[in-house]
């Protein structure tokens, strides 16, 4: 079955946003209809892994296997993956309550609304899409609605158009700190200095690298430059990770999150720089993410 589609189309955007899948963005163009985001047609949809982008949360990525203890209490989550693990929260592919107001798509989750969601504390979870001219504005937010504090992370999951007329654009990223991790891409310590041939703080192409790599330390700026065209995304200083990960079918996601990969088991490990944020009841996590166009995008 064929998704439902909404669509918010601004001075230099048209936006399509699938309710029914967590909210996730189906395709985001520029006005001329050059792909932004990798181009998905709605019939392919069989989950958010298949859209343009999605959301994070209640927390971001990996959960080594989907176990970890928090105040003394143990957490045993389902496993979503066939490595063992549990992955990217559970709201991806849950229907959402969208709403929507000329410039802005407004969708909301309640967890209560879900017996099955693969999570021990109930919260209310909130993305906003807003077209500011040659800016998407991405606002999450999350909130504890449990009576006990809940451990917490949040980002999106989006998937870059890389190599627009053939051109592999050259990537800047404000890092300055990268984790090892094992052959399941979990962190197996804290993050530290990264190496020339990961580092990219100043511009260069990828090329033929193979990346899945957790950044911290970042200044929540980035940017893909195609020399002709360029994007540039900046995030709120609470999305203090960014995944690099070359995609197989050829994109390029660029993840701003708040919790470092398997930042559950960091934090009962006292390993610093976690990102985890643990939310009292009632307390709300919120961030922003602008996604702009510059040059020529006809």
């Amino acid at each position: 079955m064929t998704p439902r589609v909404e669509t918010l189309t601004g001075t230099h955007f048209t936006l399509e946003v699938l309710p029914d899948v967590g909210a996730s963005v189906l395709n985001l163009r520029a006005a001329s209809g050059r792909p932004v985001l990798r181009p998905v047609r709605p019939e392919d949809v069989q989950s958010s892994s298949n859209a343009a982008s999605f959301t994070l949360m209640p927390f971001s990525n990996r959960v080594r296997d989907a176990h970890f203890t928090f105040a003394g209490r143990d957490v045993q989550l389902r496993v979503t993956t066939k490595d063992g693990l549990t992955q990217h929260g559970d709201v991806r592919n849950r229907p959402w309550t969208v709403t929507r107001t000329p410039d802005a798509l407004h969708a909301a989750l309640n967890s209560r609304d879900h017996a099955d969601l693969n999570w021990p504390w109930t919260f209310t979870a909130g993305v906003t899409y807003e077209l500011r001219g040659a800016t998407l504005t991405t606002h999450l937010t999350l909130t504890n609605a449990d009576a006990q504090p809940m451990p917490a992370g949040f980002g999106i999951h989006p998937y870059f158009a890389r190599r627009a007329d053939g051109v592999d654009p050259a990537l800047t990223l404000g890092a300055a700190c990268v984790y090892d991790t094992d052959d399941r891409a979990l962190p197996l310590g804290a993050a530290r200095p990264v190496t020339p041939e990961l580092d990219y703080r100043s511009a260069r192409v990828i090329g033929n690298a193979t990346l899945d790599r957790v950044y911290t330390t970042w200044d929540g700026e980035a940017r893909l430059d195609w020399g002709v065209r360029a994007l540039h995304l900046r995030a709120d200083p609470v999305f203090g990770h960014v995944v690099v990960f070359t995609a197989p079918d050829g994109s390029l996601a660029l993840e701003p999150v708040s919790n470092a990969t398997d930042g559950f088991n960091l934090m009962a490990r006292g390993v610093a720089g976690h990102g985890v944020v643990t939310l009292a009841p009632g307390e709300t996590l919120s961030g922003r993410i602008d996604l702009t166009l510059h040059g020529d995008w006809s």
